[in-house]
């Protein structure tokens, strides 16, 4: 128990970066929900104009901001569902003592440590229908009968993106997973072979209920950047209808279309989205990591 100097002193010790986290943030923040409420272009060759919830109520009947929901929905649902389970299957591998360990342990790194722009880049050259390795190798193979345009076809596109994240963020939950994997005490597992209990019973009954809470923060994390992402749709296929996120239509209403206030709104309801994602994780998932 902290007694009220060190309290006081704890606090002082934490002001200066709670002061850079208002002024970074918090400024920036308060400034988007202010403009949510005006309609104003982004230049500000025009003075904003107060327009309440108009731009909030424009939101909810917008046929774009729908598709861009649905689409961001999607790509959460299949890539996060995908990379936990991905993720999950290689901790446990690197987690067993094998030769060669470290620099397994190492290898699978390599998809995460290339930065997002430049593999995208790379797998939208990889999935060309013309010239891309993916459509030569598969029509050699007799795996397609066809060169496939993967990144023009609206039923593939979406599934073509989903599996370019997977590939590279699947280490980064395999890291994650790792870690609390390597926190589970060995003797509990010896315990269980003495009683006769089956890897299979151990995974259920030892490993997934002590490695929730490390499941659960790898969820949030990946969900929370999974709910934003721009790079790797904007990348490989601009705005496009059958792709376009909530991050790259807010671009597209703040940049091509110069809408400032509606842009804001976009940008207040992705937070708000993101905090229902959150809450959702902290009393379901969460709660059964702390009731186990």
């Amino acid at each position: 128990m902290l007694t009220v100097r060190q309290t006081r002193l704890a606090w002082l010790l934490v002001l200066p970066t709670l002061l850079v986290v208002v002024l970074v943030a918090g400024y920036p923040l308060a400034q988007v929900f202010y403009y949510s409420f005006f309609k104003a272009d982004i230049a500000f060759v025009e003075r904003p104009e107060f327009v309440g919830f108009e731009n909030y109520l424009f939101l909810l009947r917008d046929p774009d901001f729908r598709v861009a929901f649905w689409n961001t929905l999607k790509f959460t649902f299949w890539s996060v569902s995908l990379e936990t389970i991905l993720g999950l299957a290689i901790a446990l591998i690197v987690h067993s003592n094998f030769k060669g360990r470290g620099l397994v342990r190492t290898a699978i790194l390599i998809p995460w440590a290339i930065p997002t722009v430049v593999s995208a880049k790379m797998w939208q050259w990889m999935l060309n229908d013309i010239y891309g390795v993916i459509n030569v190798i598969g029509t050699k193979l007799g795996i397609l009968s066809s060169k496939v345009a993967f990144l023009a076809n609206p039923n593939l596109v979406l599934p073509a993106i989903i599996a370019v994240d997977v590939w590279k963020t699947t280490p980064f939950m395999a890291l994650l997973l790792l870690a609390g994997l390597q926190l589970i005490p060995s003797d509990i597992y010896e315990a269980a072979d003495i009683d006769g209990a089956s890897k299979w019973q151990q995974f259920w009954t030892l490993t997934l209920p002590l490695l929730t809470p490390a499941l659960v923060v790898a969820l949030i994390f990946r969900t929370l950047d999974a709910l934003r992402v721009f790079d790797v749709i904007f990348v490989m296929t601009g705005v496009n209808t059958a792709t376009k996120s909530l991050a790259v239509y807010n671009r597209q209403t703040l940049i091509d279309f110069q809408d400032l206030g509606y842009g804001s709104a976009i940008s207040v309801a992705i937070l708000v989205i993101i905090m229902i994602f959150v809450v959702l994780y902290m009393r379901f998932v969460g709660g059964v990591g702390r009731h186990d």
